[in-house]
């Protein structure tokens, strides 16, 4: 259930409405999903995240964007996030994401899940090796 109600007609807010025609550009869709929707009930904090999101997920940068969303996907796993695992899943998938790296990000993700939770249960120092002089 969703702790704050989506505005009845967001558009109708010219700040919403030049956010909403900016993911609709930048993503070349009509389609604007939910957390854009709901976070209309606050523009200057719809603004703000949607600039922050745009600049890390949708200006291309040293990585491709089906690993952008690999990683935010697996972000999202471990910080148990259910809507933007499926946004990132479907993302990464339509940005050519196979089933088979899809096994392999859950299974990494698993992998470094277990390892975190020993290396916190036992923890070590870090080796000298893994730090910057």
């Amino acid at each position: 259930m969703a702790t704050v109600p989506p505005p009845q007609d967001p558009e109708s807010d010219p700040r919403v409405r030049a956010v909403f025609d900016d993911i609709r550009a930048t993503r070349g869709s009509d389609f604007v999903n939910n957390l854009w929707r709901y976070l209309a009930f606050d523009p200057p904090l719809l603004e703000e995240v949607w600039g922050e999101v745009k600049a890390v997920m949708a200006t291309e940068t040293l990585l491709d964007a089906k690993t952008k969303e690999m990683i935010y996907a697996a972000v999202s796993i471990a910080n148990s996030c259910e809507y933007c695992t499926h946004s990132h899943l479907a993302a990464a998938r339509a940005k050519g994401m196979s089933a088979a790296e899809q096994a392999e990000l859950l299974r990494i993700i698993a992998t470094a899940g277990k390892t975190n939770h020993l290396v916190n249960a036992i923890r070590p120092p870090v080796d000298a090796a893994f730090t910057e002089d």
